[in-house]
């Protein structure tokens, strides 16, 4: 028994999900605390090598976060044997090609969702990756949130009986510029540079309703680019990316999905991103911090009279899921991927779970495409 040094390549250890959740909020939180305490009594310690383009950036971040080494070179940290894991937090189209050196650097890979611009790139890294026989996972973030464990909670114990419906709402306005200046870079509204609220959001949708609620047969969808000219920089471009997807999907066992996604609605709601469970027995709504449940008992017996004030306080009747404090959700699946890769405990978020948020994408932008539902086997080989 004893510490343990793990040395991981963060690439894209300058951008906003790379630094602010994946450095700041995860590996150098887990590295400060002493690291990760393992079944045997040892412990992991996380230690980071940035990975990036730009020098300057790079070496401000490595500055902040008290990180020893960093580089522009992907190919000397591959060829690096004490580097064990190697992390993709860049932007899309750079993904795929650098998670494909790593695997045949022989690297256990962990890396941000989604793990390619298709689904074909996405089954040729798993197909590399079950070959090479390492170790891999894809980022599910918000299964680790407070108030989807909560959600989970209620669904392990049968709390809704039969489901019958799903509404999720999640988004917020991203500011087109230049004044104020937008929130998100230019990328993200630019479908050459793998831009798209659907192939950015649907992925996450896609874990998190076949985790919780069961499989995704169908979709019919509609994406919209609602704001055509955005800023950055000061200058202006064309966005070519859809801001905006309206979904509605069918599970295989009858309950049906529905789940909006902007970057250019207001918020009106308790949390960035909601979703509303209804069940025979009983209804839930779940934000990113905080679940709350209704059971038949407490479901009130409204009357239409639009004539009279509402006499129903409507939010009384339900009650919180009593939850402990919980860790960031980015770090706590950090540390579930560290004991799978040196303790052998599951981790169920591989490469194959990528490949399926990349089929809904793909079955998402045909049915926009050709304006009908799409089962999901239509875009598997």
């Amino acid at each position: 028994m004893g510490d343990r040094i793990i040395r991981i390549a963060v690439n894209g250890a300058t951008g906003r999900m790379g630094r602010n959740q994946h450095l700041a909020r995860s590996l150098i939180p887990l590295r400060d605390q002493g690291g990760l305490a393992l079944p045997d009594g040892s412990r992991l310690i996380p230690e980071p090598v940035l990975v990036g383009r730009n020098p300057e950036k790079l070496a401000e971040a490595a500055a902040a976060h008290n990180v020893r080494r960093w580089t522009c070179d992907l190919r000397e940290v591959l060829d690096d044997p004490e580097v064990e894991i190697y992390f993709d937090a860049q932007t899309t189209g750079r993904r795929a090609e650098a998670v494909e050196a790593a695997l045949a650097a022989g690297k256990a890979v962990y890396c941000e969702k989604p793990l390619a611009g298709d689904a074909a790139a996405a089954r040729r890294l798993l197909a590399l990756a079950e070959r090479a026989g390492v170790k891999h996972g894809i980022v599910a973030d918000k299964l680790f949130l407070p108030g989807l464990r909560g959600l989970r909670a209620l669904v392990d114990r049968g709390f809704f009986g039969r489901i019958l419906s799903v509404r999720g709402e999640f988004g917020y306005w991203v500011f087109e510029g230049p004044d104020p200046e937008a929130q998100r870079p230019a990328w993200n509204y630019r479908a050459e540079e793998g831009g798209s609220i659907i192939l950015d959001m649907f992925p996450h949708w896609q874990y998190v309703v076949e985790d919780l609620f069961g499989e995704i047969e169908s979709v019919c969808a509609l994406g919209q680019t609602h704001i055509p000219v955005r800023y950055e920089d000061g200058e202006a471009y064309r966005a070519t990316a859809d801001d905006a997807a309206y979904a509605v999907m069918r599970l295989r066992e009858g309950a049906v999905v529905q789940i909006n996604s902007s970057w250019t609605t207001r918020v009106y709601r308790d949390e960035l991103a909601m979703f509303l469970v209804d069940g025979v027995d009983g209804s839930a709504v779940a934000g990113l911090r905080e679940c709350l449940w209704q059971d038949r008992a407490a479901t009130p017996r409204p009357v239409w009279n639009p004539d009279v004030p509402n006499p129903i306080d409507f939010r009384a009747g339900w009650t919180a899921v009593e939850q402990p404090p919980s860790d960031n959700g980015f770090k706590l699946q950090w540390e579930a991927f560290l004991r799978h890769l040196a303790a052998g405990e599951p981790f169920p978020w591989t490469f194959a779970g990528a490949v399926r948020g990349l089929e809904l994408v793909e079955a998402a932008m045909l049915s926009w495409r050709e304006r009908r539902w799409v089962d999901l086997a239509e875009v598997r080989p």
